[in-house]
């Protein structure tokens, strides 16, 4: 059991894909999954949100009653986790300080919000200074770019990073909606970016940054963010 350890999940608090357009938010199943392989392994999971408040969910994230993955209808049914996306903090003013790991589950929505926003940047810079474990999913990568390591170097330079593929977003349609191809800007960044098949499963790590692919990744990258926190003592720093 992991039960002296605490992460940080930061989600987006974009309900549109820009202004006027087609609903977004955080895809449930990137927000579900981690929550309960962290919960499960015994580790206190905290929620923010770029603005703080409710937490929009991406609508084609949900389906009816009984058609959702294990996990989603898991957070449903879970009246403290429900809790915790309806009122969330705001990322203005956290401290990551006793955290072992930020976590950033994606959805469209980290596309507009998370880029580039200097609180946000800021909050991961000094996370990754002090020796914590950077972790995203599919989209949740968006919030990287803007990161700096401790030379001021994109953090993604150099660095093994998996994240929502162009091909995926072509096939999703939404290539020409968002405001730019994640995968493409990652590396202008300098990300050495490794993909698996569209739509399966991938994930990895480079030292304490610990990325993964798309939603079907949530699971694996959750777990081996556990593993990572473990090797690197991250639990450990103060």
């Amino acid at each position: 059991m992991l039960d002296t350890i605490k992460i940080l999940l930061i989600l987006t608090s974009q309900s549109t894909m820009g202004p006027g357009g087609a609903p977004t938010g955080v895809w449930f199943e990137e927000l579900a999954t981690p929550y309960y392989a962290f919960a499960d392994a015994g580790v206190q999971v905290d929620i923010a949100s770029m603005e703080g408040g409710k937490i929009p969910i991406d609508p084609h994230s949900l389906k009816p009653e009984g058609k959702n993955p294990a996990s989603v209808e898991r957070f449903l049914k879970d009246k403290a986790a429900m809790a915790k996306i309806t009122n969330a903090k705001a990322i203005k003013g956290l401290d990551t300080s006793g955290y072992a790991a930020v976590f950033l589950p994606g959805g469209h929505g980290t596309m507009w919000d998370m880029p580039n926003n200097a609180v946000l940047s800021g909050l991961l810079s000094k996370a990754w200074a002090g020796g914590k474990v950077i972790a995203t999913v599919c989209h949740g990568p968006a919030g990287l770019v803007g990161v700096k390591d401790e030379s001021g170097k994109p953090l993604v330079a150099g660095r093994r990073v998996s994240a929502f593929t162009d091909a995926e977003e072509k096939a999703a349609g939404l290539d020409r909606t968002v405001p730019f191809l994640l995968e493409s800007r990652l590396r202008e960044l300098g990300a050495r970016i490794e993909t698996g098949p569209n739509f399966q499963p991938f994930a990895l790590h480079d030292g304490n940054l610990v990325t993964g692919q798309n939603p079907a990744s949530s699971e694996a990258v959750a777990r081996l963010t556990l593993e990572v926190i473990k090797q690197s003592g991250a639990a450990m720093k103060p």
